[in-house]
């Protein structure tokens, strides 16, 4: 829970789930440790001792430590025990984790873990509210559950048409995780919310965004609105970056999102400029007797002819 009741989306892993899946992990390794160290030393056989404790070393930090770093960058959070048991790694805000953060994770496991035969880790999990172990409190991750009841699906909304791409150039490199998962929070949560409390969240929501990018919100933009356009703008970014672009097998962008200006044979994007809220724009027109009603146009389907897409659950201002 937050400070303004916001419930947390993220459902940290028990100590049971996170244990099972660290055992079949480390039953994995040392086999293949143990396969390998043997294969090594019979290969050489002819070495003195120095080499051979030098092989043995190498061994342990490739095997026991390098291969588990490249398979949780690689799966983005899930190894082999991880994906057995329905667990994932994932930052603090919900998003995949990198190299860096699986590296922090394998260095400080070695001490936590392989060192200490799971005692440490299991007690740092047990004192964590959320279930971390020391390095995910070094990393910023924490394992989650994946495999959750689906009774009722949150999800971020969409910004308003007018909204999307207009922040393509934002630097977003300043806003720390927390401040991702509060505006995460706050916009899934966004309708359950007292209107005027709501409101007053968003505001302090964007004004802490606004101080960490220094660029000023577009005026006349509901606070709510700007951020999920820039919610929006950095999820593109990060399937772009773990996925590259956007035809990539198995990747599918979600609906509203700008193409990948980069994907090899992609059309250049048009420019967008930007444009006041529809109603502003209907309230600056001129005002003609004789100017007849436009019609509607046949692109802009209704909501009876495609009832199953969610709505942006925004209202441009007046």
């Amino acid at each position: 829970m937050t400070g303004e009741a916001v419930a947390l989306e993220l459902r940290p892993a028990k100590l049971p789930s996170r244990a099972l899946a660290v055992l079949i992990d480390m039953v994995v390794a040392w086999s293949a440790y143990l396969a390998v160290t043997l294969g090594l030393l019979a290969a050489a056989g002819s070495l003195d001792d120095a080499a051979v404790a030098a092989i043995a070393v190498s061994t342990f930090v490739l095997v026991l430590v390098g291969v588990p770093i490249a398979v949780e960058t690689l799966s983005h959070g899930r190894s082999l025990g991880k994906l057995a048991c329905g667990l994932r790694v994932v930052r603090d805000d919900g998003g995949p984790i990198r190299f860096r953060h699986a590296l922090v994770r394998g260095a400080v496991g070695v001490v936590e873990i392989l060192l200490t035969f799971g005692v440490v880790a299991c007690i740092a999990s047990l004192v964590s509210a959320r279930g971390r172990r020391l390095g995910d409190v070094f990393a910023g991750t924490l394992v989650v559950r994946e495999r959750v009841p689906t009774s009722r699906t949150e999800y971020v909304p969409a910004p308003p048409p007018w909204l999307v791409g207009r922040f393509a150039e934002l630097d977003l490199s300043a806003v720390p995780d927390g401040l991702w998962l509060a505006v995460r929070q706050y916009l899934t949560r966004m309708g359950q919310l007292d209107p005027q409390v709501g409101w007053a969240m968003a505001e302090r929501l964007a004004n802490d965004l606004v101080a960490r990018t220094g660029a000023p919100a577009p005026e006349g933009v509901p606070p709510a609105a700007f951020l999920a356009a820039v919610v929006q703008e950095r999820q593109a970014r990060e399937a772009r970056r773990a996925f590259g672009a956007t035809g990539t097998p198995g990747f599918t962008a979600a609906p509203g999102y700008p193409a990948d200006p980069g994907a090899p044979g992609a059309p250049a994007p048009a420019p967008t400029p930007f444009l006041a809220p529809p109603a502003q724009q209907a309230a600056q027109a001129p005002q003609s007797p004789q100017a007849p009603q436009a019609p509607q146009s046949p692109q802009a389907p209704s909501e009876a002819e495609h009832p199953g897409r969610p709505a942006t659950g925004f209202v441009p201002p007046a």
